[in-house]
């Protein structure tokens, strides 16, 4: 009955998913349906962490994040853990052969939430979003390419860029919640707290660059994942759109978000271009 409890972990990594993000479930629904299960198990995994260190205030984050790092290598040991979550990424870790080298990246950026509030150096925010976000990426990636080392290689760049773009784009995003809550600016040499029309230019364009990088891998991906990576990337883009469009001293006031209408009408717009191959 172990492959029972195992469908019951992945399904709860889905639940997870849609619960968390209506978008990003609704990309990963437009997979091929041989891989969804592995990426709503990365994002049950990491989503978990995160929650941990960015909402459970009323606990001891240090001691929720380290238990879940030591259950998460007692599954990867043993083949099981009664955390659903746990269970299902660790059965994905395995079957996609996803480097340790990430996880603990990951697992390094989260810790660096607890204790770090301010990232004054560009070093300092490069290595937090490689293990907050390009990590995530490559994890993906690996699922996508399915044990194709050359693929990887070769889409490795695009996949951090895109994940660096994702992220960066939800530090923008959530500028009030991140300062007003969390006391946290990720951005290196900026005044979030005033953040000027010339700043937020400095960070569009950024992550303008980070888009146009991450685009052409996009097109090179394995056809099981073009789709729904491509929906997600399309989304971002919008949201960033409308970052661009909202004055700077509207930002830290209020979360910009992208319409479910208009969600609709991007995964239309998706579907015709992977449609007509136009990708």
């Amino acid at each position: 009955m172990k492959q029972l409890f195992d469908d019951i972990s992945f399904k709860s990594s889905r639940m997870v998913t849609k619960e968390y993000s209506t978008s990003f479930s609704i990309a990963v629904n437009m997979l091929a349906p041989s891989i969804r299960n592995a990426i709503y198990s990365v994002y049950g995994f990491v989503r978990f962490a995160d929650e941990i260190v960015d909402s459970f205030h009323d606990y001891d984050k240090e001691e929720l994040l380290r238990d879940f790092e030591i259950e998460y290598y007692k599954a990867m040991t043993n083949g099981i853990s009664l955390n659903p979550i746990l269970n299902s990424f660790q059965k994905t870790v395995k079957e996609y052969k996803i480097s340790d080298e990430l996880v603990q990246a990951f697992l390094a950026s989260m810790k660096m939430d607890l204790t770090k509030s301010e990232y004054k150096t560009k070093e300092e925010y490069e290595q937090y979003i490689y293990g907050s976000a390009d990590v995530v990426g490559l994890m993906c990636l690996q699922i996508f390419v399915n044990g194709d080392q050359e693929k990887y290689n070769e889409l490795k760049e695009s996949a951090m860029r895109l994940g660096s773009a994702f992220q960066k784009v939800n530090f923008l995003r959530d500028l009030k919640n991140d300062v007003e809550d969390l006391s946290r600016t990720y951005f290196p040499d900026i005044d979030l707290k005033s953040l000027t029309p010339e700043n937020k230019q400095k960070i569009i364009e950024e992550i303008e660059e980070d888009f146009r990088v991450a685009y052409e891998g996009v097109l090179k991906l394995p056809s099981e994942a073009k789709f729904g990576v491509y929906t997600a990337f399309i989304y971002y883009k919008r949201l960033l759109l409308k970052l661009k469009r909202t004055p700077s001293s509207k930002i830290i006031e209020t979360r910009i978000r992208v319409s479910n209408p208009a969600k609709i009408g991007l995964l239309a717009r998706s579907f015709v271009a992977f449609k007509f191959n136009l990708l």
